[in-house]
């Protein structure tokens, strides 16, 4: 087939290499303008961009692609089969929906109708669900809700964070595009709408989805916030009015400790070399790690020999 390939992060990735392997014509790639990357914010290619370049694809960067004419009169004058979109960025425009006679096809990493939206992976970790995937889809104007072609399962391991997860699905999802296409050019695969009542939304991560709540949330379901906002926005509370960051924590077993430890969620409890915080349904986490505001990233008996840390002091 010929297809117009959209796509930008890493995830992008092994899909745009799959369909180059698979022999369809890739006569252009769009990805979006190169931005600066890190702390020392140095211009950078997207991953997609970097992967096209080296396979001696034309790639276009456009700012903005909704009334851009000059970009619209491009993909006209290719007339692609179909457009694959895999985490371009973009809201596809109704004009670019229309153009492909198969449709613009999208590689989401969720079991559609579950988790629509701009951070399924990292929400699906932080639901501490057992079990995701990836869906083609046919875009449509709403978020997420076009019919699905294909979907498969995927375990989420007990530990995987959604950083571990972004690549598995990667992975999978790329020979599953090329399955779907297949299956579109032959007319052996047909769309199935949604159940829009069994939806689901992963909006776009903020800051303050890191802030550990420990009065709302028990030490599991802090755990797999955690796991699921990784990297960013991480996991976060606040000592002395400071900002505490947690790289590293643990479901805590109690067994030995102390029995008059009080049961209140945010309280400190320190023992020997251990740093347990009470949370919600009087669970306990174990802060294997911890980085104070403007401090370098300890373990937690480091922690505790250049800090004064004592039983009872609340996390905010």
């Amino acid at each position: 087939m010929k297809l117009v390939f959209c796509g930008t992060p890493r995830f992008a990735v092994p899909t745009l290499q799959a369909l180059l392997a698979a022999g369809h014509a890739i006569p252009l790639v769009v990805t979006q303008p190169d931005r600066p990357v890190g702390r020392k914010q140095i211009i950078e290619p997207t991953p997609v961009k970097q992967i096209a370049l080296a396979a001696g694809l034309p790639v276009t960067q456009p700012e903005k692609i909704r009334n851009n004419a000059e970009f619209r009169a491009q993909l006209e004058a290719i007339a692609p089969d179909a457009i694959v979109v895999v985490a371009y960025g973009r809201i596809v425009p109704p004009w670019m929906l229309a153009l492909p006679r198969l449709g613009c096809i999208n590689l989401h990493g969720s079991l559609l109708p579950k988790y629509r939206g701009a951070a399924p992976i990292q929400w699906a970790v932080a639901m501490g669900e057992t079990v995701t995937g990836n869906t083609t889809m046919l875009l449509e104007e709403g978020l997420d809700t076009g019919p699905v072609l294909l979907q498969q399962e995927v375990e989420i391991g007990a530990e995987q964070t959604a950083v571990d997860l972004f690549e598995v699905l990667a992975k999978r999802g790329a020979p599953l595009v090329v399955e779907t296409l297949e299956g579109l050019g032959d007319g052996s695969l047909q769309p199935s709408p949604q159940d829009h009542t069994k939806a689901s939304l992963a909006p776009i991560l903020t800051r303050d989805d890191g802030r550990m709540d420990f009065a709302v949330h028990t030490a599991t379901e802090l755990k797999n916030r955690w796991r699921g906002f990784q990297p960013w926005p991480g996991a976060f509370a606040v000592l002395d009015g400071k900002k505490l960051i947690v790289p590293r924590m643990e479901v805590a077993e109690l067994a030995g400790l102390d029995g008059n430890v009080a049961a209140e969620p945010g309280r400190l409890f320190v023992d020997q070399n251990r740093i347990l915080i009470c949370c919600a349904r009087a669970s306990w986490l174990d802060l294997l790690e911890l980085q104070l505001e403007g401090k370098k990233r300890m373990t937690a008996p480091e922690f505790l020999r250049g800090t004064h840390l004592v039983s009872g002091i609340r996390l905010g």
